[in-house]
């Protein structure tokens, strides 16, 4: 089972980076007024400090925010399509090398995919105003998570590699609407990662599950935002291809740092950026 999805993840990332290169190509004539080597910095840096446990989407959006990169309407869209690649590889390194139950890991791949097959169909039509509200708020829920995990509230200390039962139905419901959420612009790292170890997993575990469950529901997500045009191409691929690298550096040279008071740093801005969206949405025209 394992095995089978490693190969459906190599396929993805074949089949997504076919497909993306095609509609980069395709408007290449049509691109946003993004600046590559911000985007390109951005990339990289967000997906460095996401496979060492950060999350990419919270600071990203902060950082796509300061530096005007993109229309906010099109932020979540532009950060599943640039982050699609990375996490791909992330899953495929990662699932190889931890050991966890194939049923417990299969079930919450397939659930976070469906969750977010239908909210990538509902964002897309979003307002640029409800856009920027929804992010707003699900700024302060990453932040939240983000908090409990550095004080030390949700911490983790199971040492289970899978789930039976009642708590099996319980890990796939709530990665069903982290799957709905992340097209919104909520990371799933963190919710997820809390998932895993209020249900007595081990930490370890935690990576595969939350890269694996953003492996297979970003690519369908992105193909739904490629579809109705609803994200900045430049800024995207120009985010995608460094990331990537930054993934293989991080996985396999780095691989640990020292992070707490990066995370204070990542906190204080996403919070300062929530503010901005709230107060950017809840303005009259």
């Amino acid at each position: 089972m394992i095995t089978l999805i490693w190969v459906l993840l190599i396929l993805m990332a074949v089949a997504f980076s076919v497909y993306l290169t095609k509609d980069f190509i395709a408007h290449h004539n049509q691109l946003e007024d993004s600046n590559w080597v911000k985007v390109g910095l951005i990339g990289f840096v967000v997906n460095f400090f996401d496979v060492l446990g950060i999350g990419a989407f919270a600071p990203q959006t902060a950082l796509l925010k300061f530096t005007r990169q993109t229309r906010d309407k099109l932020i979540p869209g532009t950060m599943n399509i640039a982050n699609t690649i990375p996490v791909l590889l992330q899953a495929i390194i990662f699932i190889r090398v931890i050991e966890v139950e194939p049923m417990t890991l299969t079930i919450m791949l397939i659930t976070a995919t469906l969750g977010a097959v239908g909210g990538a169909g509902i964002i897309s039509k979003f307002s640029e105003k409800n856009i920027r509200l929804t992010m707003g708020f699900a700024l302060l829920v990453t932040v939240g998570f983000m908090i409990a995990r550095l004080l030390g509230i949700i911490h983790g200390d199971g040492s289970a590699i899978g789930l039976t039962g009642s708590k099996l139905f319980i890990a796939g419901s709530v990665n069903f609407i982290l799957g709905a959420l992340m097209t919104a612009g909520i990371g799933l790292y963190a919710p997820c990662m809390a998932l895993v170890f209020m249900l007595g997993m081990s930490p370890q575990v935690a990576f595969p599950i939350m890269m694996g469950s953003c492996a297979f529901l970003m690519p369908p997500a992105s193909f739904k935002f490629i579809q109705t045009a609803s994200y900045n191409r430049k800024a995207a691929v120009g985010m995608a291809i460094p990331g990537s690298i930054a993934v293989l550096i991080a996985a396999f040279i780095v691989k640990s740092l020292p992070l707490d008071t990066l995370r204070v740093v990542v906190i204080v801005v996403i919070i300062y950026t929530s503010f901005i969206m709230l107060r950017d949405g809840f303005k009259k025209k």
